[in-house]
């Protein structure tokens, strides 16, 4: 029996740590690091899947001291939130255009949850194995499908559409189209927006949608990608060119003032409908109607 519960943790773990490997990518945000980041990662991956695969034979075993131990080895994760969020806070300050706040905090959600989806991996695939070690690979295989549908959440694209919008002044105040963005005092920075910069409106698709795009970390969100993807024409010191987002109070459009590198519309509105939606951000208003006649 002991080399048989082996069998099934190690088949648990391995499936495990696919899971975590299928969950990690280095994309355009550039984190989590490589390789450091993602050895620390990956370390903790593999701890998170040798929880889940040996509290099984533990459960069965009635072992309910180690059932206890791991059980505390798994509130230890919740430590990963917080490691991520300050180091994500400490690289924020130095950035020219902002992640923001509610930006790292979904960001730190994401790494501390993913491990407890690598530790369901690692249970499930091992609970099977235990009693019919040939069904272990297979319940292995569906939960990687799983694992991979939920890696990510919603985009813009879902709830927004992207469209052009011409940048212009009235005065000293600037627009892009009809949105009023802020106003500039220097004709030398008027001269740079206008050679240089790209208005984008984004129009909600529902009323929920609306609620969820006026705010301002989802907001933020988006300046930062365009500006982490395409680059952005700033440096420090230079306020007047600032990426800025305002909205249309009468019908929750957003104005979008960008100075990317690459200015061809359509790689930026690409990364715009492509920016995801934070959990912070989502507002679902229409729920509190229910009860209304």
């Amino acid at each position: 029996m002991g080399h048989h519960y082996l069998l099934s943790v190690i088949i648990g773990v391995t499936f495990g740590c696919i899971s975590r490997s299928i969950l990690l990518r280095t994309d355009f945000r550039q984190y989590p690091t490589y390789p450091q980041g993602r050895i620390i990662h990956m370390s903790l991956g593999f701890v998170a899947a040798f929880i889940g695969a040996v509290s099984v034979p533990a459960v069965l075993e009635k072992n309910w001291t180690a059932v206890t131990f791991l059980g505390l080895a798994a509130t230890q994760f919740r430590e990963v939130r917080k490691m991520e969020r300050d180091t994500l806070a400490n690289i924020d300050e130095l950035e020219l255009v902002k992640r923001g706040t509610p930006f790292i905090e979904g960001m730190a959600q994401a790494f501390e949850s993913r491990n407890y989806l690598v530790m369901f991996t690692a249970l499930v695939t091992t609970l099977f194995s235990t009693f019919f070690i040939w069904s272990g690979p297979i319940a292995g295989v569906i939960m990687l499908f799983v694992v991979k549908k939920n890696m990510s959440g919603k985009l813009i694209s879902s709830v927004a559409d992207v469209a052009e919008a011409k940048i212009h002044f009235k005065g000293p105040n600037l627009f892009v189209g009809d949105i009023h963005i802020k106003n500039v005092g220097l004709e030398s920075d008027r001269e740079v927006i206008l050679e240089r910069g790209v208005g984008a409106i984004i129009t909600p698709k529902t009323d929920s949608a609306a609620v969820t795009l006026s705010y301002l970390g989802q907001r933020q969100a988006m300046l930062h990608h365009v500006a982490n993807i395409l680059g952005v024409y700033l440096d420090s010191g230079e306020p007047a060119i600032v990426p800025l987002t305002k909205r249309k109070l009468e019908d929750g459009r957003i104005g979008l003032f960008l100075m990317p590198q690459e200015r061809e519309f359509s790689q930026v509105k690409t990364v715009l409908e492509n920016v995801p939606i934070l959990d912070s951000a989502i507002r679902l208003p229409k729920e509190a109607d229910k009860g209304k006649k």
